[in-house]
């Protein structure tokens, strides 16, 4: 890691400044975090690589897009859109398969970045993500102290409000069990004035020409009482809606398509040369855990198992493997449903691996190698004893690409990287009240 961050004089004055900016009403409800007093630094290489990362990313939604509809139609193999439908209900399907949104893609991509010893490594992508308020409001106060912030003070704001092009108003619905989040929702809106607002699952004063930020999962549709009026509305282009309700952007088995071999021809058409290299080197090896009987001379690749109750026996020092719900599921989000396979006992593991197998029809369950985070320094000031705490850690970096514009002309901004350093000892990075959250730098 590169060590040049902003020098502060002050760095204890610095994080009291930033601890006293917290917007009042917070930005994560019930939750804190450890200030750092500087932003967590990136190499130069490691900063243009994320901020150019967004057009891959972009490419590679439209592709998964395209090999829906034509596997729908017909013209790729019939699982892709099988596999992508299991446990949906009916009336999801036929609207994301209806021409209002057939090429309709998510306009805020996040992926999920691991700094590991061999580089970086992307272990999901949500389009549905939380931490935009909270990142806009970090690159904000930072740079007040003179901090240079990827995506700038502004990026994270502006990147937000161009994703909604000429829209009356901004209507930002968020559900209840979305309510975490609100807060740093309310702190967006009110940066962007009267044309943003904030509501919950009741609001339905949707005019002609609003646009909608659907702050909800659709697994939770049954919860979000304005669901079915704001996707009628969208589908009838009476206002714009994202992201659109299309559960193939919620599914963790993208990767797992991208790495199967029978595709290869697809993603190299649609992606190109380059960015499928790229996208491979980044996003580790994927299995989709379909218990379909294989023929008795067949094995899953990488694997050499010929049947996926075999994973069961698998011993600790092979499990080094992430276990985990693909999607459309109360546990496909944050660290929920997620099994470490090296860290769990035999039985446990078997467990887990029963229950994905059991599940597959209507949840199923996703296979990943483990990519071990590397270790990196951070500081974080401990406002009690009043110094500064070195403290060895683990990353995940969380850019956000906000995409504007109409079809083909469509183009995605970087708007800031939010960087979660957990302390060394934990093996999943994910949000807690002993991480630091921080903007990153170059």
């Amino acid at each position: 890691m590169d060590k040049s961050a902003p020098d502060f004089v002050n760095p204890a004055e610095q994080a009291k400044l930033i601890r006293d900016s917290i917007p009042a009403g917070g930005l994560f409800a019930g939750m804190e975090w450890k200030i750092s007093p500087t932003p967590f630094p990136l190499s130069e290489n490691l900063a243009k690589e994320i901020e150019s990362l967004g057009r891959v990313l972009l490419q590679f939604y439209r592709a998964t897009n395209l090999l829906y509809r034509k596997s729908v139609e017909g013209k790729q193999p019939e699982w892709v859109a099988r596999w992508l439908d299991l446990g949906k209900p009916r009336e999801l399907i036929e609207l994301q398969r209806s021409v209002a949104f057939k090429n309709e893609i998510p306009r805020v991509i996040r992926p999920d970045i691991l700094l590991t010893e061999n580089g970086f490594s992307i272990t999901e992508l949500d389009s549905v993500p939380g931490g935009i308020g909270l990142t806009g409001w970090l690159n904000q106060t930072y740079s007040k102290n003179s901090a240079q912030v990827l995506g700038g003070a502004e990026g994270m704001i502006r990147g937000f409000e161009s994703i909604f092009g000429d829209a009356k108003q901004v209507h930002i619905v968020v559900s209840e069990e979305a309510k975490t989040y609100r807060p740093e929702m309310e702190w967006v809106a009110a940066q962007l004035g009267s044309r943003f607002s904030v509501h919950d699952s009741q609001f339905n004063a949707f005019a002609e020409g609003d646009a909608v930020y659907r702050f909800f999962e659709l697994f939770d549709l049954p919860n979000v009482a304005n669901a079915k009026m704001i996707f009628e509305l969208a589908a009838e282009k009476r206002i714009r809606l994202t992201p659109p309700p299309k559960p193939i952007f919620e599914e963790k088995m993208l990767f797992a398509l991208l790495w199967n071999r029978n595709l290869h021809n697809f993603w190299r058409q649609e992606l190109g040369e380059g960015f499928l290299a790229r996208l491979k080197k980044i996003i580790p090896y994927t299995w989709l855990i379909d218990p379909a009987p294989l023929p008795p001379h067949a094995a899953i690749p990488e694997l050499n198992l010929t049947d996926w109750s075999q994973l069961k026996t698998m011993s600790q020092r092979e499990r080094d493997l992430i276990l985990k719900v693909s999607g459309f599921s109360e546990n496909a989000w944050g660290a929920r449903g997620v099994f470490l396979g090296s860290d769990l006992s035999s039985a446990d593991w078997s467990v887990a691996v029963a229950a994905a197998l059991k599940n597959f029809e209507k949840s199923p369950s996703v296979l990943q190698r483990f990519q071990k985070p590397s270790q990196v320094d951070a500081n974080w000031f401990d406002f009690a004893k009043n110094e500064i705490v070195p403290m060895k850690g683990r990353a995940r970096l969380c850019p956000y690409y906000f995409v504007s514009g109409e079809g083909d002309t469509a183009r995605p901004a970087l708007g800031g990287v939010l960087a979660t350093i957990v302390p060394a000892d934990k093996k999943i990075v994910h949000g807690m009240s002993d991480a630091i959250l921080a903007p990153c730098s170059a």
